[in-house]
């Protein structure tokens, strides 16, 4: 995004602000079946990047604030929300150059049973989980924080299932249209057992005015997993292990032929009071093989899944930890066939809306839970 004089940027946050508020506060008058509802999310992020050899993993500093205000209200006990705001991503720089604005409007179906139903410009962090790296890499993450489109979800005791498009850029005479689909599940079938998956469709389309050498491209991937929970049934506080295979597909129409690769790959996560210890082990074929022609237009996952063998682990330490603060610095080790990487990382996330309101004073409470993870 082209920089902007930091006397335009109260202007234009004004400018959204009050549409959002235009849209929102006529339908927020009090009455027996309404009820406001509003949150405050901020996050800072100080990320330094050490030990990539190339430039699709180059050693980098990010250090950013990002701030989401949401204004709503709710009907029918929230079975309907119609929920807006806005996305405040700055860079820590002199000035505020390179920041961005992005709107957050959207309508929530909750029914008892379980079932969700969302559209619009939503929060990524309506998913359940965080979706995997070979999917949606720490970068996107940090400066594309919004889907949009829809996502239906059902969320039970024994697990979850979603599926969601995100259309991430319109057709134009210059611009791709690019939209994503995606799937994710894990059901528990019998004491620690769960079964589950990724699938993620990516399409990158023409230009209007395209030139001759531009051609839709594709990216699948398909990942069914089998885990074991052994969270509570040991001295640790979290405990799980998963495995399973990954088929990847990409296809350049103007060469028409596909590309295909798979492998194989295991996580474990385990978490001991303010200790949490994740490791991610790939195997196989370059996951990500149009990477370098149209980087994350189209393969929207961490550039080290192009490696044959690649281990993650993180090392975090929880320093502050319950449902509206998650305070934290995480050691990340990188390791392919060709290099080594080597992360460090603080991040503090500060979260609290209506229902956290009520409940300040009850200390119990807000110290017994941990916030949802952020993308």
């Amino acid at each position: 995004m082209q920089a902007l004089k930091t006397s335009t940027f109260p202007s234009r946050m004004h400018k959204w602000l009050c549409a959002i508020l235009l849209i929102l506060l006529p339908t927020a008058i009090s009455t027996s079946a309404q009820e406001l509802e509003w949150s405050v999310d901020a996050r800072v992020m100080f990320e330094n990047r050490e030990g990539g050899k190339d430039e699709i993993t180059p050693d980098q500093t990010i250090l950013f604030t990002r701030l989401a205000p949401e204004l709503g209200v709710s009907l029918l006990d929230g079975e309907h929300q119609l929920k807006g705001g806005v996305v405040w991503y700055q860079p820590m720089i002199d000035d505020l150059s390179g920041y961005k604005v992005l709107p957050t409007l959207y309508y929530r179906y909750n029914r008892p049973d379980g079932w969700h139903v969302t559209a619009g410009l939503m929060p990524r962090s309506l998913l359940v989980e965080r979706m995997p790296r070979y999917l949606w890499s720490d970068s996107l993450g940090y400066c594309q924080p919004n889907l949009k489109g829809i996502l239906a979800q059902v969320i039970k005791p024994a697990g979850y299932a979603e599926v969601a498009v995100d259309w991430r850029q319109m057709q134009t005479d210059v611009d791709r249209e690019a939209f994503t689909v995606f799937m994710n599940a894990d059901w528990r079938v019998a004491g620690p057992l769960r079964l589950g998956g990724h699938v993620q469709y990516s399409h990158l389309a023409m230009s209007r005015n395209h030139a001759p050498d531009e051609h839709v491209n594709h990216d699948l991937i398909i990942n069914p997993m089998v885990s074991v929970d052994l969270s509570h049934r040991t001295v640790l506080d979290s405990l799980r292990l998963s495995a399973g295979a990954i088929v990847a597909m990409d296809n350049n129409r103007g060469e028409k032929k596909g590309i295909n690769h798979g492998g194989f790959i295991a996580t474990a996560t385990a978490r001991w009071r303010w200790i949490q210890v994740d490791e991610t082990f790939y195997s196989g074929g370059d996951l990500l093989p149009l990477y370098t022609q149209y980087g994350s237009r189209l393969n929207l996952g961490d550039p080290y899944y192009r490696s044959k063998v690649y281990s993650r682990t993180d090392v975090t330490f929880h320093i502050v930890s319950n449902r509206f603060v998650d305070l934290n610095g995480s050691l990340i080790f990188h390791a392919t066939d060709a290099m080594t990487g080597f992360w460090q990382q603080l991040s503090c996330r500060f979260y609290l809306d209506n229902r956290l309101w009520k409940r300040r004073n009850d200390k119990s409470y807000l110290h017994s839970g941990r916030l949802h993870q952020l993308y």
